[in-house]
């Protein structure tokens, strides 16, 4: 337990930060140690054209990053030699800072993980990125809820990018990363205020009952009741003050809409590896995943419920025309439920395995100019 407000997160304090690649260990809100690395924008290579952002000089939402008189990026962002900026601020790197993308990897995944390094890296060809590793995934401590818990994790992670000084953090989730960027949009960008946070508070009104005459988990379950919904139990940290664990837009990769879903062979394998005491050992031992034995309850608002709360922040919505976990109508039920920019890819596959570095180059822009 801890005395700070809750929904504040914490990491740990970093006493120096240089232009290479940063490790820490951040404690999330309920105490979970997450591993994390920070990697700072690539330098433009030798004979690579500047880019100016969309809109010219001065134009609405940009990071800050734009060309000098010379045609090229201004690597100071408009900062002194020194490294600081106008007011005087130290940034990453010795630079004002502008965006730093955070990466959310999917189920299994770890930052050290082939497919996340390459991404991480074709991503910092647009901005400084910050990439995690899930609770009960590779050096990060706990186990994993599949997709619940973890919004405490990204939060985590997109509290430290902003502690560091970047103006501007956007998040990238795959697949199951993918859901949880969707839900952590909706619940931070609630809880920090505005429209979203009055629908959000209606929802839960909606369906919330006299919290003392709610029946414990084990009695539900002796008279076969379903799982609560999440809206008749809202999470506890909605509300407290959010404003450094937001995100400024969020693209979902191969996310899912829907909770539950076995419609393909894939997605029954990943059921059987989660529910079944044997399954969760050969996800400890044969996919280095620590998964939860207990199942969701309450059930977490679900994707295709969060992205009405995510306006006005950016969201994009990238899926694959061949992904073999999650078939197209997932990615149409996530556009048609809320203001979103829908990608469908031809021949694309499954998450952060399939996406090539073109498609990663374009999310890359896409997060910097939204």
């Amino acid at each position: 337990m801890t005395s700070e407000s809750e929904g504040r997160c914490h990491s740990v304090d970093v006493s120096s930060i240089t232009a290479g690649p940063l490790r820490a260990m951040l404690r999330t809100c309920d105490g979970v140690l997450v591993e994390a690395l920070h990697e700072p924008r690539a330098a433009r290579s030798e004979g690579e054209p500047g880019r100016r952002p969309e809109g010219g000089s001065g134009c609405s939402g940009c990071s800050g990053e734009h060309d000098g008189e010379d045609g090229e990026d201004r690597a100071d962002g408009g900062g002194g030699a020194d490294g600081a900026d106008g007011d005087g601020e130290r940034r990453p790197g010795g630079v004002a800072a502008g965006t730093a993308i955070v990466v959310a990897h999917g189920f299994t995944g770890s930052v050290d993980r082939p497919a996340v390094r390459r991404a991480a890296r074709v991503l910092a060809r647009s901005a400084a990125v910050v990439t995690f590793s899930f609770r009960g995934h590779g050096r990060s401590g706990g186990l994993s809820t599949v997709g619940d818990r973890e919004v405490l994790d990204l939060a985590a992670a997109v509290a430290w990018a902003r502690s560091l000084g970047y103006r501007r953090v956007v998040t990238a989730g795959f697949s199951m990363g993918g859901s949880v960027a969707l839900r952590h949009a909706a619940l931070y960008g609630a809880a920090y205020g505005g429209a979203a946070r009055e629908r959000s508070a209606a929802a839960v009104d909606a369906g919330a009952g006299a919290p003392e005459r709610r029946p414990t988990a084990d009695a539900r379950r002796r008279r076969g009741e379903r799982r609560r919904p999440y809206e008749s139990a809202p999470e506890p940290w909605l509300a407290a003050d959010a404003r450094e664990c937001r995100t400024d837009a969020v693209a979902a990769v191969s996310a899912p809409a829907r909770w539950y879903y076995r419609g393909t062979a894939p997605m029954r394998r990943l059921h059987w590896v989660v529910t079944r005491p044997v399954g969760r050992l050969v996800g400890r031992y044969g996919l280095r995943t620590r998964i939860h034995p207990r199942d969701w309850d309450p059930v977490p608002l679900s994707p295709v419920a969060a992205v009405p709360l995510i306006a006005p922040t950016p969201l994009l919505i990238v899926h694959g025309d061949r992904d073999p976990y999650f078939p197209l109508d997932h990615p149409r039920m996530l556009a048609a439920a809320g203001p979103s920019e829908l990608w469908l890819e031809p021949g694309m596959g499954h998450a952060e395995n399939a996406v090539g570095d073109a498609l990663l180059g374009r999310l890359g822009d896409w997060l910097v100019r939204a």
